[in-house]
């Protein structure tokens, strides 16, 4: 008896954008009733196959085929009738319409979306827009929305980045379901130990092309990160948690937050970073964290409590008082942040742009010597120096940090930085952060991958209800102790 063909097979696809080559030959097989993990560093080609698959782009060559028989998706539309159904890393919904409207904006039938609403414990007002929703809600919003479409193969491209840990579990739960059913899931992340956990294969991208494809449980994350480098593997030091003197012992305090209370859910919230040190953020979704960095970045109203940098309250409430005060913001979403038109020398050089105080030459040997720096010491990728946009993610967010290594910082705010980004652009982070320490400025740094606390920090606090209910040293906030406190529970009793 023959085997059933593969319910999708991609073979030698290709896509140039201009000089820059994003898929050379790409080949994937997903099997009917498997979990099938898309890997790749950052400008492999992931997201460029991904917009082909989901009907967003057309390749240059190559073909495509679903179920057996080949087919040709010229919008996305042609995808969702062969049955794909894609969830992107960034929500593809409307801001300024509601859910519901976000909805019939893609023919989907609300009563079709109500039964996953319930399936994944989604307590949402339909009526409610999107720009007043969480990130984390909207993500789960778009999943709702393309399993109301039945697929045959369920798309989740970084699906759950960001995402508290209650939700990564309900969108594991639904990933299964799907396999057992005899359906397929194509699933792209950076964070491996998912993958390690949920995928039954991978398939490996590496300069545009499939270089490995293999079960998961074959060689573990040592063989994927080996697949996803090449040669650049053996050059990636993955840093170990270590123990360091704590810097708010050494001096006095670089940022000091008293009693702040911003936005909708930070309600009291003290902490002090020194010179030297990066101070690690971490809480379950919805706990004040994005309301305390856009209140020191000056981007959300403070309703009481000071704000002080090397002793001196910080004065306005506008982005532009706080960088002049030297606090700048690195945020997870660098699409807010990165100007995507303009070349990558733009981009980086841009707070000198700002910074001018009245008409005057440019120092275009200041500006060049800032730049060239900057791209040296982050790896930026040169193919696509014309325009932001045609980076990749990684990339772009090299940017978002480069810019401010031009432009100069006392107290740097990151947001999640390291969200959707590969584990060599990871560890290139991780490494320039502690580097910025050693040369005494600051870091205040949120992340949602618990793992990066003892690699990257000195200390952490931990936000539960808009308050700090924690603080311990880095070294000694592993996974456990960081969730129990996380969900206000008591510690954990040593055995």
């Amino acid at each position: 008896m023959a085997e059933p063909p593969d319910l999708l097979e991609v073979r030698e696809v290709a896509k140039s954008y201009g000089a820059v080559r994003a898929l050379v030959s790409a080949d994937l097989a997903v099997a009917p009733g498997e979990i099938h993990a898309l890997l790749g560093a950052n400008g492999a080609g992931k997201s460029t196959l991904v917009k082909i698959l989901s009907g967003a782009l057309r390749p240059d060559a190559g073909t495509i085929a679903v179920a057996g028989r080949q087919v040709r998706f010229d919008s996305p539309v042609d995808a969702r009738r062969a049955g794909i159904a894609p969830v992107f890393q960034d929500p593809a919904l409307v801001p300024h319409l509601s859910v519901a409207d976000n909805f019939t904006l893609t023919g989907t039938d609300r009563a079709a979306v109500r039964p996953w609403l319930d399936r994944l414990e989604l307590d949402v007002d339909l009526n409610e827009r999107v720009n007043a929703l969480p990130l984390a809600l909207l993500r789960m919003l778009d999943l709702s929305r393309a399993l109301a479409h039945d697929p045959q193969l369920l798309l989740l491209d970084e699906m759950t980045a960001a995402l508290p840990s209650d939700y990564v579990e309900r969108v594991f739960a639904v990933m299964r379901e799907w396999r057992e059913t005899g359906r397929s899931v194509l699933f792209i992340s950076h964070r491996l130990t998912e993958v390690q956990l949920v995928c039954d294969r991978a398939t490996v991208l590496r300069d545009g092309r499939a270089v490995d494809t293999h079960r998961t449980s074959e060689g573990g994350e040592a063989r994927i990160v080996g697949a996803m480098l090449g040669e650049r593997a053996a050059r990636v030091d993955l840093p170990q948690a270590e123990r360091r003197e704590a810097p708010a012992a050494r001096g006095q305090a670089r940022l000091e937050v008293e009693n702040l209370a911003a936005g909708r859910r930070l309600k009291d919230v003290s902490l002090v970073v020194a010179p030297g040190e990066v101070l690690g953020v971490v809480s379950l979704e919805g706990q004040g964290e994005d309301d305390l960095f856009l209140a020191l970045a000056g981007d959300e109203r403070i309703k009481s409590g000071r704000v002080l940098v090397d002793g001196t309250p910080v004065k306005g409430r506008h982005p532009v008082q706080a960088i002049r005060r030297g606090i700048t913001l690195v945020p997870s979403d660098r699409q807010h942040a990165v100007l995507p038109q303009r070349s990558i020398r733009e981009n980086l050089a841009l707070p000198l742009y700002s910074s001018l105080r009245s008409w005057g030459w440019i120092n275009d040997r200041k500006e060049r010597r800032g730049v060239d720096e900057a791209v040296d010491e982050l790896e930026i990728d040169m193919r696509a120096a014309g325009q932001a946009k045609q980076l990749s993610g990684g990339n772009q967010q090299k940017l978002t940090i480069g810019r401010w290594l031009v432009g100069g910082y006392d107290v740097m705010l990151c947001f999640d930085p390291t969200r959707g980004i590969d584990v060599g652009t990871k560890h290139q982070i991780y490494r320039l952060l502690r580097q910025q320490a050693a040369e005494g400025r600051s870091v205040l740094m949120f992340t949602s991958e618990l793992r990066e606390v003892p690699l990257v920090c000195d200390r952490v606090v931990v936000l539960h209800d808009g308050r700090v209910i924690a603080e311990m040293p880095a070294a000694e906030a592993d996974e456990e102790t960081l969730l129990h406190a996380m969900h206000n529970l008591a510690p954990r009793e040593a055995s």
